[in-house]
């Protein structure tokens, strides 16, 4: 807590009180027709934060959310913050189960949802008993409706709330957030993330970026990804304009930027070949808009792409567990005499520590031995520091596990260059990166295992021009069994957030190892350079 006059804990709560002080009739946020001030921004939070207390929401309480990125979900940044209350933001791509799972491990109090995904809601809602209130958005740019749901509506809640003036202070490595991620063992785990990380990060990116009070954000990002990366923070501690969007469409991107003056925006390399790729590219211009990209190292190409369009691309890495960024491949003056292919190839690395939240990244040896920088020799990419997660939320062998010896594990096989960049080479864990989300391979092995005519199966990660990556399958079927790809696909997509799925299966029998263990580089070897054929092979 305050020591005095010389210390104050750090919470990202602070920033939108200093913008709405500095800047109250400024910009703050921008939806389709809809502006609010940085003073109206304000209102609406401290609203929030009353009708949530109005719930019954206090300090460490969670508050679930479903939303697209519409300024609900801007507001859900900071609104339970002023109770001390723990946001969980949703992956609105999840299949009802997988969300249930997640709201029943955290025991969220309330749960905030867009009516576009009321059907969901109303699928999970009787398996979630602690749940206690369903409150439900409707912004006019989706049907409306509550799909059987009990409970307020968004806009009349806030109306009829008490606004909660000050923000309750919490120590700052209290939390403030977990965000669910699937890993590799096919369980999500919570990833608790702290005030003080939050508040840090955020100013990293600030300083990165270059943002500043001129700063026109575009939410290409979801915002329920490493919580927006902390870039909701961010934006916000610069005085930026947030400019909503609700899904990705190349063509309002370009009409957005264009309309609004966009200078940032964030996204996966697999939005970043959507974007050049589109017929509104041609001859299109994106001199003066910075782009930060990660989700998946992108191919030079990609930073080719954009970069002749004028753009200027920060790649950065990192994982839920940090935040988001951890790393920048921070460009150096020399670089800009290069030609274009060799400048985009050293920008395809992950880079050095990022912003000014940490030095806390090695890459490291099995005896947990810092490996030569030579560019060749593979190690495991470590971290700590302030933007290191405090833990996974109720599972402590889990986490003592990701902190051996001190360090954060990222489960990434890197090298590290003499120039000090790292760059990574390979995953230790067989997770696969599509679109930017990640997707556990055992977790859908074991759901396609379920299959009573499926004897054994083994998930892989193939190329996918648009996606990045896309898991493909290899099934050996029961004895007996006529089975399709088709059939196998289906059976998946009934049980799993459709990303999940498989893309691909291919029947035959797995390669092993003396013990039994798939070997899943030679699946790999297998598939390279083979055309996607759809649904099967």
């Amino acid at each position: 807590m305050r020591n005095g006059v010389s210390f104050e804990n750090l919470n990202p709560a602070a920033f939108l009180e200093r913008s709405a002080l500095v800047w109250p009739g400024k910009p703050a946020v921008m939806y389709g027709g809809l502006t609010y001030s940085y003073a109206e921004f304000h209102e609406r939070v401290r609203r929030l934060a009353g009708a949530l207390r109005g719930l019954g929401v206090g300090r460490g309480d969670r508050v679930a959310v479903l939303l697209p990125n519409t300024p609900a979900m801007l507001e859900a940044k900071f609104g339970p913050l002023r109770l001390g209350a723990v946001l969980v933001a949703l992956n609105t791509r999840l299949a009802p189960r997988e969300i249930a799972y997640i709201l029943n491990h955290c025991g969220a109090r309330a749960l905030i949802f867009d009516a576009q995904f009321a059907e969901k809601v109303s699928a999970l809602a009787a398996d979630c008993p602690q749940v206690e209130s369903f409150v439900r958005v409707e912004d006019g740019a989706h049907g409306g409706g509550d799909g059987g749901v009990a409970g307020p509506e968004y806009e009349a809640l806030l109306r009829a709330a008490e606004p909660v003036e000050e923000v309750v202070e919490i120590d700052e490595r209290e939390a403030i957030a977990v965000n669910y991620t699937s890993g590799t063992t096919g369980f999500p785990k919570g990833v608790t993330l702290h005030a003080r990380g939050a508040y840090l990060n955020a100013l990293g990116e600030a300083l990165e970026t270059g943002m500043n009070a001129e700063t026109v954000y575009l939410w290409t990002l979801p915002l329920f990804h490493c919580n927006g990366w902390c870039f909701p923070w961010g934006v916000t501690a610069v005085g930026g304009t947030h400019v909503c969007l609700r899904r990705i469409d190349p063509a309002e991107i370009y009409r957005l930027i264009e309309a609004r003056g966009v200078t940032h925006l964030c996204c996966a390399p697999t939005v970043l070949t959507a974007l050049y790729s589109a017929e509104e590219a041609r001859g299109r211009r994106l001199d003066g808009v910075a782009i930060v990209t990660a989700g998946a190292p992108p191919a030079p190409r990609v930073i080719r792409a954009m970069e002749g369009m004028g753009a200027r691309v920060h790649h950065v890495y990192g994982l839920t567990e940090t935040y988001g960024p951890h790393t920048i491949c921070a460009e150096q003056p020399a670089w800009r005499g290069l030609d274009a292919a060799e400048r985009s190839r050293v920008k395809a690395r992950q880079g050095v520590p990022y912003g000014i939240a940490h030095d806390g990244l090695r890459v490291v040896d099995g005896a947990m031995r810092e490996v030569p920088w030579d560019g060749e020799t593979l190690g495991e990419a470590v971290m700590r520091g302030n933007n290191v997660m405090s833990g996974y939320y109720n599972d402590p062998q889990a986490t003592e596990q990701a902190f051996a010896g001190g360090w954060f594990h990222s489960g990434d096989l890197a090298v590290r260059h003499p120039d000090g960049y790292i760059e990574l080479r390979d995953r230790a864990k067989d997770i696969i990166i599509s679109g930017g989300e990640n997707i556990s391979s055992q977790e859908v092995e074991k759901t396609i295992m379920e299959h009573p005519d499926v004897l054994e199966v083994s998930v892989i990660g193939v190329p996918d021009a648009k996606w990045g990556e896309v898991p493909k399958a290899f099934v050996v079927p029961a004895p007996g069994a006529a089975l399709s790809a088709e059939q196998v696909i289906a059976f998946a997509r009934e049980r799993m957030a459709h990303f999940k799925c498989p893309r691909h299966v291919e029947f035959g029998d797995l390669p092993k190892t003396a013990t039994g263990k798939i070997r899943k580089f030679v699946l790999r070897a297998r598939s390279a350079g083979r055309a996607s054929r759809g649904s099967g092979e």
